[in-house]
């Protein structure tokens, strides 16, 4: 009988006892207790199994309730292995940072304090052995007091477990770095990092009363300063070989669980759409988009809607034509090569050569190969499989444009109605562009190829590329040869009046450098020649 599926269950307790459909990632705790770095940061993209990990450790080390939370173990493989034997031997505390979002400093700062108070709830019992001082300290966070110590809050629980169990505490915290993301959408960047410079660091830094800390998060964000002093913190990202199997689904699990659900058949399929994360040495797909495949039995795009993207449509916002360039290569199949260190800061990572990381440890792009000597932090990058791909094409479009005015744009072009396109194209810098924007040629051309991506199922999209005498700015290759191609030039006016001309004279820049050798040594016949030029806001459109 097929088990049912726990679509957003990250509980580890709940996916065993209502039998709900589990991949075994338990021998991820006998690698962590193989490994005797005290302080260990796990980056992977969201909705990837961070929180039902860090739920695993919590029932399978937690002295509370151990014999309990022994049987949930049964039949799974760290009962298999000698340290099945740490089960239940410490106090731990596991606080998730993902669920908090406020748009200023002082609404987040309640939602933390509401948050310690109920963790300090679940731990009231240790108040019998705390001295006066402390008791008085443990309830001004339970009773959401205004002069608690809230930054030193988790270090003080620690403490005060420590003194109840005699034992050491682990520390698991999910999403550290949710916080700061928020943080910097809502502008409140400089008040939060101090205050989480302290919460984090003292926690983890030189605690004598901790056995291990445990974080997990998107990015490493080091340069920002909360883990400046802390010395014994290893990190481990997909960039790492180590631990690169225990977030994600591999093939053969990907595999047993198509045939346990009877349709094995799909596995081409499900390749395409789900597979292509390159994790350290592992090849892994998205299971949070397999396990919705496995409950609804339908292709299409799960995982890009699960959060509100805000750093990527950041991004794609202010993408610069080399951006968008780079964006064409990748939705061509092809990879493009990056620096990527896994250090940066968030103030950084907009900028466009730091953007390819930000896609890279958000799940957006993968490794397609290591460039160079081990010590080089040079990759090959590319799209991970189709889901992703449809993302940035419906991202882009929703950022920049708006569904319909979009696709009348697009739909005019390759129908060769060239009026309705720069009519609708008009529309476009009109609604969707600010006048500061439009300074230059390139934000035109980055524009303009960020919209021909929508055509990758039908063309090729190819941009700054020779063909003839000279480097076109945008061809557009029907992927059938009997259908129309397009080649556009771009060139800004130095006045609206000067519109007609200059968009004319593109089509003889076209003509004049051949521009069109390209497509017709490719066989194509029927190739429309574009000339746009622009003005601020205002545009004209000339072809041939």
């Amino acid at each position: 009988m097929e088990k049912g599926i726990g679509i957003g269950i990250e509980d580890f307790k709940k996916v065993i006892n209502e039998n709900s459909f589990y991949i075994d990632k338990t021998k991820w705790i006998e690698e962590i207790l193989k490994d005797k770095s005290i302080i260990k940061l796990f980056t992977r993209p969201r909705r990837f199994g961070k929180t039902l990990n860090m739920s695993t450790l919590k029932y399978f080390f937690d002295i509370k309730n151990k014999d309990e939370n022994r049987k949930l173990f049964n039949g799974l493989d760290i009962e298999k292995s000698n340290y099945i034997s740490e089960q239940g031997k410490y106090p731990v505390i596991f606080i998730s940072m993902k669920g908090i979002k406020a748009q200023n400093w002082n609404i987040y700062l309640s939602e933390i304090k509401i948050l310690l108070r109920t963790l300090y709830e679940e731990f009231s019992y240790v108040k019998d052995v705390l001295s006066p001082s402390e008791q008085i300290e443990f309830d001004k966070i339970w009773f959401k007091k205004d002069d608690g110590e809230y930054s030193n809050a988790l270090k003080n629980l620690t403490a005060y477990l420590y003194k109840y169990y005699k034992k050491e505490v682990i520390l698991l915290i999910d999403e550290y770095d949710n916080p700061l993301i928020t943080a910097y959408e809502y502008h409140y960047y400089d008040d939060a990092l101090p205050f989480f410079k302290v919460f984090y660091g003292e926690a983890l830094k030189t605690n004598p009363y901790l056995k291990m800390g445990i974080m997990t998060g998107i990015i490493r964000v080091i340069k920002a300063g909360i883990f400046s002093d802390l010395n014994n913190l290893k990190v481990y990202s997909i960039l790492n070989e180590k631990y690169s199997d225990f977030f994600g689904f591999t093939q053969n699990e990907v595999e047993n669980a198509l045939k346990d659900f009877n349709i094995e058949y799909e596995l081409p399929d499900v390749k395409s759409w789900y597979d292509g994360y390159k994790f350290g040495n592992s090849d892994v797909y998205n299971p949070w988009s397999i396990l919705n495949f496995l409950t609804d039995k339908k292709l299409i795009p799960y995982w890009i809607d699960t959060s509100d993207n805000y750093l990527i449509n950041k991004t794609l916002k202010n993408a610069s034509s080399d951006t968008m360039e780079a964006l064409q290569k990748l939705f061509s199949g092809e990879s493009f090569e990056e620096n990527i260190n896994g250090n940066s800061d968030l103030s950084v990572l907009f900028d466009d050569e730091e953007i390819w990381e930000l896609f890279l440890f958000s799940g957006y792009l993968t490794i397609d190969e290591k460039i160079g000597e081990d010590y080089e932090n040079v990759y090959a990058l590319r799209l991970p499989n189709r889901e992703v791909k449809e993302f940035f094409k419906q991202k882009f479009i929703d950022v920049n444009f708006g569904e319909s005015l979009f696709r009348n744009t697009m739909e005019a072009l390759k129908k060769n109605k060239i009026e309705g396109f720069e009519k609708y194209l008009q529309n476009i810098l009109l609604k969707s562009t600010s006048y500061y924007d439009t300074s230059n040629e390139d934000f035109y051309h980055g524009l303009i190829l960020g919209m021909t991506l929508y055509l990758d199922r039908d063309y090729y999209v190819t941009s700054n590329r020779e063909s003839g005498l000279g480097r076109y700015d945008v061809i557009i290759e029907p992927k059938n040869k009997n259908n129309r191609g397009f080649i556009l030039e771009f060139k800004v006016a130095k006045s609206e009046k000067e519109l007609d001309k200059v968009s004319k004279e593109a089509i003889e820049q076209i003509i004049d450098k051949k521009y069109d050798t390209l497509l017709k040594e490719r066989g194509v016949k029927d190739i429309t020649l574009v000339g746009i030029a622009f003005f601020g806001k205002i545009l004209k459109v000339s072809y041939k």
